[in-house]
C-alpha cells in the first residue's frame, strides 16, 4: 500500500499556487544563467523541467527550493507551503546511517515510513554512511523527500542510480501522491508517464506548456521552426536595407536617417539574438572489421563466496550485435560484462573472443577521468591520443587536432577547457568520457550506464550513432526507452545465477516474458492501484457496506473514463486558432475541462477514502 495519499489534480488555471518566481536574474561571474526569469508551481503540478546540459536546470531547481539566492527578483512560497528538494549530492553529515539521515525530518511515529520507502528503492536503512555509495546516498536522500512528504517536491535525476524495479516502484509512488512536484530526468519513458506539463529552460528564458513531455519535442520544434523562419525574415530585410543604404543613402540622406536608425536597429536585434546550442559533433568510426564471431561464452559460471551471480551461462555475440543488460542493482551485470570482454575470469566455463577487436569502454565510475586534471590534460595525458611531441595536439580518428577545437566539437568552451575535471556536471563528464573514446576507432563498444546525465538531444544523438554503428555493442543500462531503440537482445539477469537471452529491447523482453518474475517486478508497482480493488473484494471488504464495496469496484474504470475525457478536451483545447474562430465552444470546452476535473478529483477522493477505510478493516 502506498504511504503518500491522493493523485494530483485540477485544471492549472483553478489551483493555488505554492511557489511564485518572479523577474528573477542570476550570474555565476559571466553571461548571465537566468535574467528576467518568471514561473507559478501550483498545487497538484506534475512538472517536468527539462533544457540542454549546462542551461541552469539545476541551478533554476536549487533557486526554487531557496537553496541558491538569485541577484534580483523574488520567490514567494505559498501560505504553509513545504518545499522538499533532492540534491544529486546530499550532505550527510552528522548522521551515522543512511536511515538515521533519511528519518531525521520526520515524527518519531512516521520513522516506519523510511522503511517502506527503502524497500521499494532497494537501499539498507542500516547502511552506514562512511562506507556508503554515491548511488546509496541517494537513494537516501530521495526516501527521505518521500516520506517527509512536502506539499511541492523538486527531485533532480531521481533515477540516476535506480534499477528498473526502483524506477517503476518510485513511478508508481508518483502517480498516486497528491503532492505537487517538479521532476529532472533524462529517462524519457519515466517523464511520459508522470508529467503534465513541461518547463523548458532555453537560453535564460523558461517556457511553459500545460502538456506533459510526450508532447514536448513537437512543441520545441514548433518554435525553433517559427524562430528560424523569424530569422531569415530578419536576416532578408536587412539585407535589403543595406543595398537600399548603399544605393540610396547618397541622394536623400537628411530625410531618411529615420530608416539608417531602423536599420541599425535590425542589426542590434540580429546580435542581440542568443543562438541555440548545436548537440555534440560525436562520431563513432569503426576499425578494421573484427571477425564474425565477436564473443563465445560457454557454460560460464561465477560466484563471490556463497553468492552465486551466474550460473551455466552461453551466448554467442556475432559482429553487429548490440546487447543490453538488464536486472536489479547487484545482480551481476557489470561482471558479465567483464568476463565476457577478458577482465574477470569466470569460475568454469570458457569464454573464446574474436579476432582483430578494437575495445572502447564506457565505466560507469567514469575512472577514466581523474577529477584533479583539467580537460586539456584529460585529452592529452593519454599517449596512444596524443600526437606525439604535442601536448596540445591529439589524434581523432586517425587525424591530428588541437585539443581545445576537439573540446568544443563537444559544446566545451576554451574556459572550461582548463577548468578542472571535477567541476563538471553529470552531463558534462559524461560528454568528455565520449569524447575520449570516440576520438579512437572500435569495433567493440562497451557501455556501463553511458545514459546517465546526458541531456534528451545527446541522448537522441547517442542513440542514432549507436543504431548506426557497424561494429557490436555491449550495453548496461537502466534506460526502458533507450534500450527499446538501441537493443538488438537483451539479457536479463533473474537472481540465483540465471540470466536468459531474449531477442529485441526491454518492450520486446517483457512481452516474451509474460508473467514471469521479472516481468511481475514492473507491473507489481504500475498495477498498485488495480491489484487494492481487487483485494477489497476479499477480507478487507468485511469493513464496507455491499454499496461502498461496489462503488470501490467501478471506480478505476470510471476515473478511467474521466481521464480519457479530460485527454480529449486537452486535445480540442489544444488548437491555437479556436479561442479566435469559435469562441463560444472554446468557452464550453473551458468549462467542460475544469467540471471533469472537479470530477476526476472527487472520484479519486472517494476512491481513497474506499480504500482507507477497506484496509482499516
Amino acid at each position: 500500500m502506498t504511504f503518500l495519499a491522493g493523485a494530483a489534480s485540477g485544471l492549472r488555471m483553478a489551483r493555488a499556487p505554492l511557489l511564485q518566481i518572479s523577474d528573477i536574474s542570476l550570474t555565476f561571474g559571466g553571461d548571465p544563467v537566468f535574467a528576467g526569469l518568471s514561473l507559478v508551481v501550483q498545487e497538484g503540478d506534475r512538472v517536468a523541467l527539462v533544457g540542454r546540459n549546462g542551461s541552469g536546470k539545476s541551478t533554476l531547481m536549487k533557486v526554487m527550493a531557496g537553496l541558491v539566492e538569485a541577484d534580483s527578483g523574488s520567490r514567494v512560497l505559498g501560505p504553509a507551503t513545504s518545499v522538499g528538494y533532492m540534491d544529486q549530492d546530499p550532505k550527510m553529515e552528522g548522521f551515522e546511517t543512511l536511515g538515521e539521515f533519511a528519518a531525521s525530518g520526520l515524527d518519531p511515529a512516521e520513522t516506519y515510513k523510511v522503511d517502506m520507502v527503502a524497500e521499494g528503492l532497494k537501499f539498507n536503512p542500516d547502511g552506514l554512511i562512511a562506507t556508503a555509495s554515491g548511488g546509496e546516498r541517494r537513494r537516501a536522500a530521495l526516501a527521505k523527500l518521500l516520506a517527509e512528504a512536502p506539499e511541492l517536491m523538486l527531485l533532480d535525476e531521481p533515477t540516476n542510480h535506480l534499477d528498473i524495479e526502483a524506477i517503476a516502484w518510485l513511478e508508481n509512488e508518483l502517480k498516486t501522491t497528491k503532492t505537487a512536484y517538479v521532476l529532472i530526468s533524462h529517462d524519457r519513458a519515466f517523464l511520459n508517464a508522470l508529467t503534465r506539463a513541461t518547463l523548458w529552460i532555453d537560453r535564460g528564458a523558461v517556457r511553459r506548456q500545460e502538456q506533459g513531455f510526450a508532447q514536448f519535442e513537437e512543441w520545441r520544434d514548433k518554435i525553433w521552426d517559427e524562430e528560424d523562419q523569424e530569422r531569415h525574415k530578419l536576416n532578408r530585410k536587412i539585407k535589403a536595407e543595406a543595398r537600399w543604404a548603399v544605393e540610396g543613402i547618397s541622394a536623400r540622406r537628411k530625410r531618411n536617417q529615420g530608416r539608417v536608425r531602423a536599420l541599425n536597429e535590425l542589426r542590434e536585434t540580429k546580435a542581440g539574438q542568443i543562438k541555440r546550442q548545436g548537440t555534440a559533433a560525436m562520431e563513432l568510426e569503426v576499425s578494421e572489421t573484427s571477425g564474425k564471431r565477436v564473443i563465445e561464452a560457454e557454460g560460464i559460471s561465477k560466484a563471490f563466496g556463497e553468492r552465486t551471480l551466474l550460473r551455466d551461462f552461453s551466448i554467442k555475440v556475432g559482429r553487429g550485435d548490440r546487447i543490453a543488460f538488464v536486472g536489479p542493482n547487484g545482480i551481476g551485470k557489470t561482471t558479465l560484462l567483464k568476463m565476457l570482454t577478458g577482465e574477470l575470469e569466470p569460475d568454469s566455463g570458457t569464454v573464446k573472443r574474436g579476432t582483430k577487436l578494437d575495445m572502447a569502454v564506457f565505466d560507469q565510475t567514469r575512472s577514466n577521468l581523474r577529477e584533479d586534471l583539467s580537460l586539456w590534460e584529460a585529452m592529452t595525458s593519454d599517449k596512444d591520443m596524443r600526437v606525439s611531441g604535442k601536448a596540445d595536439q591529439i589524434m581523432v580518428r586517425g587525424t591530428p587536432k588541437h585539443v581545445v577545437g576537439y573540446l568544443k566539437e563537444f559544446l566545451f568552451n576554451e574556459a572550461q577547457a582548463r577548468a578542472p575535471v571535477a567541476s563538471l556536471s553529470g552531463g558534462e563528464k559524461a560528454r568528455l568520457l565520449l569524447a575520449k573514446i570516440m576520438a579512437a576507432p572500435s569495433n567493440l563498444l562497451v557501455l556501463d550506464e553511458p545514459t546517465n546525465d546526458l541531456d534528451i538531444e545527446t541522448l537522441d544523438l547517442l542513440q542514432e550513432l549507436l543504431t548506426d554503428f557497424e561494429g557490436t555493442v555491449l550495453l548496461v543500462s537502466h534506460d526502458r526507452d533507450f534500450i527499446d531503440r538501441v537493443a538488438t537482445q537483451t539479457i536479463a539477469m533473474e537472481g540465483n545465477g540465471e540470466a536468459t537471452v531474449y531477442p529485441g529491447g526491454w518492450s520486446d523482453y517483457i512481452r516474451q516474458r509474460g508473467d514471469r518474475s521479472v516481468a511481475k517486478a514492473e507491473a507489481k508497482s504500475a498495477s498498485k492501484s488495480s491489484t487494492k480493488t481487487s483485494a477489497t473484494t476479499s477480507s478487507k471488504d468485511a469493513g464496507l457496506s455491499f454499496t461502498e464495496k461496489h462503488r470501490l469496484e467501478v471506480l478505476p474504470d470510471e476515473i478511467a473514463r474521466i481521464e480519457a475525457e479530460i485527454a480529449k478536451l486537452g486535445e480540442l483545447m489544444s488548437d491555437a486558432d479556436l479561442f479566435t474562430r469559435e469562441p463560444v465552444k472554446f468557452a464550453k470546452a473551458s468549462d467542460m475541462l475544469i467540471e471533469r476535473h472537479n470530477a476526476l478529483s472527487d472520484a479519486e477522493e472517494e476512491w481513497l477514502a474506499l480504500e482507507e477505510k477497506a484496509a482499516q478493516a
